[in-house]
């Protein structure tokens, strides 16, 4: 039987693995290699419980990216095929 932490270690916890995934995220905006973008949403994923800034640019960065999704598949159904198909 796995025992499970006080909340507010949990908490602790959260904020601290949290905040390291969006330091990680931030080096890989300038490495080539590390996506970056990837571990900020994790970590803002995982603060937005506990933060309501958090919770707001994870809300903000959800709206931005389902506008960016629609667009591009506007963009896809009104360019032309290159297969030669209508």
């Amino acid at each position: 039987m796995i025992a499970h932490p006080p909340s507010h270690v949990r908490r602790v916890l959260e904020w601290v693995l949290g905040l390291t995934l969006i330091a990680i995220g931030m080096v890989g905006a300038f490495i080539p290699i590390l996506q970056g973008w990837v571990f900020v949403l994790a970590g803002l994923a995982l603060l937005s419980r506990h933060s309501r800034l958090a919770h707001a640019i994870l809300e903000r960065l959800k709206t931005w990216g389902r506008a960016v999704r629609e667009k591009v598949h506007a963009w896809r159904s009104s360019a032309p095929r290159r297969d030669g198909q209508e």
